[in-house]
């Protein structure tokens, strides 16, 4: 499947008070999730030739929810897209803590900081798939080519751009490659990046289900059998459910027997949980994955190959900024790559400088509040409204 887009070679493109060429001309993004789709759009609405290429066979049909907080928000503004962004999902503005009793009390209602600015919610939470689908269209409709179930095989290097051979067997050069590829990039591996994540000994269930009426906002049980117990509305009708616990083998369960468990677990928790496991059904939409982390030293790229998202660096979703941290990525590198002339690695070893202390002091928050809980470090020792004020003052700022 493919979606097209109009050539944009060699269009000059207005930036600032002076007309100038960007640093780039044509440019393969290799993995069509949100940071690769976001460097997308924005290099393609400035008149850059864009190609994405995705091993999936298509926009995904199914998945869980995904939780955006303000910075993520503010990215997408700039992308075009937060009108259908706020029409598809559910917007909150603060975060509920609740006892692990039988009644699931409710113990705190936090506000949440607006880190995207007070013109946008706190949080807002929608589906993997919806939100996939909305960056796609947009990335296509900015002009860039979107070709599915394909990947890329070999990379090639000189000192004007990277020949790149794909598994359809095509090949074309290009500028710039963006390794928009995940945690287990190729293309990190392809320029010779070592670094891949390691296990953090946590592993997180989610589940898909209709949204009870009294679910409004994010809310959080620590303790009982599970690390967390949280849930995130992500439409009018819709929201996910999730439990974290000690990292196990899960894989080889039917899909009936994952449902078992998670009904299992969650039966240790009450109050809005009682009517999420009264929608349990044996076609219950689940997942289980492990928790993991990494972030590639600097710098991110290798020549005329960079990375962004997923493939630089990742992080448990404990403080909910791994999408963000990715669209964040894609915003400093288009603009780089815009108001540059060139592309050397002074230009790419700035994008790195700007990035990677901003998202190693994420994912170090992310890891340190898992820790403790797997530590059972007391309340008393265990800063975590510190971390997290900490996260939540950086990412206000722009990138």
């Amino acid at each position: 499947m493919q979606i097209p887009g109009p050539p944009h070679a060699g269009r000059t493109v207005r930036w600032g008070s002076e007309t100038s060429m960007p640093a780039v001309r044509s440019v393969l993004v290799v993995g069509g999730g949100a940071a690769g789709c976001a460097t997308a759009i924005l290099l393609a609405e400035a008149g850059v030739q864009v190609e994405i290429v995705e091993s999936r066979p298509g926009v995904p049909g199914v998945g869980s929810g995904i939780t955006l907080q303000g910075n993520a928000l503010r990215v997408l503004r700039d992308l075009g897209v937060w009108e259908p962004v706020r029409e598809a999902g559910y917007a909150f503005d603060s975060l509920g803590i609740r006892a692990p009793d039988a009644a699931g009390t409710l113990v705190a209602e936090i506000p949440d900081v607006r880190t995207g600015g007070p013109d946008l919610p706190g949080t807002l939470g929608m589906s993997r798939p919806a939100l996939a689908r909305l960056l796609l269209d947009r990335a296509a409709g900015a002009g860039a080519t979107v070709r599915f179930g394909t990947a890329p095989t070999a990379l090639r290097q000189d000192g004007d751009g990277v020949e790149v051979t794909f598994s359809d067997g095509s090949g074309r050069r290009y500028d710039l490659v963006v390794g928009a590829d995940g945690v287990r990039s190729w293309t990190r591996s392809a320029i010779g990046i070592a670094t891949e994540p390691r296990a953090t000994g946590m592993g997180i269930w989610r589940a898909s289900v209709p949204r009870p009426a009294g679910v409004v906002r994010t809310d959080l049980t620590h303790g009982g059998r599970c690390y967390i117990a949280g849930y995130c509305p992500t439409g009018a009708d819709t929201m996910y459910a999730y439990l974290v616990e000690d990292v196990q083998d899960r894989t080889g369960l039917s899909q009936a027997e994952q449902v078992a468990v998670f009904r299992d677990l969650a039966g240790a928790y009450g109050g809005p949980w009682d009517d999420i496991r009264e929608c349990l059904t044996d076609d219950t939409r689940i997942n289980y994955a492990r928790f993991e982390s990494h972030v590639v030293d600097a710098p991110w790229h290798r020549g005329r190959v960079v990375l962004v998202g997923d493939a630089a660096h990742s992080c448990p979703p404990t403080v909910a900024q791994g999408a963000a941290q990715g669209l964040e990525d894609a915003a400093v590198l288009a603009e780089l790559l815009l108001a540059g002339d060139r592309v050397d690695d002074e230009l790419l070893g700035r994008y790195t400088a700007r990035r990677e202390p901003r998202a190693r002091e994420v994912v170090d928050a992310s890891v340190q509040i898992g820790q403790w809980m797997l530590d059972r470090t007391p309340p008393a020792e265990a800063d975590v409204p510190g971390v997290m004020q900490r996260v939540s003052a950086l990412v206000t700022e722009r990138p």
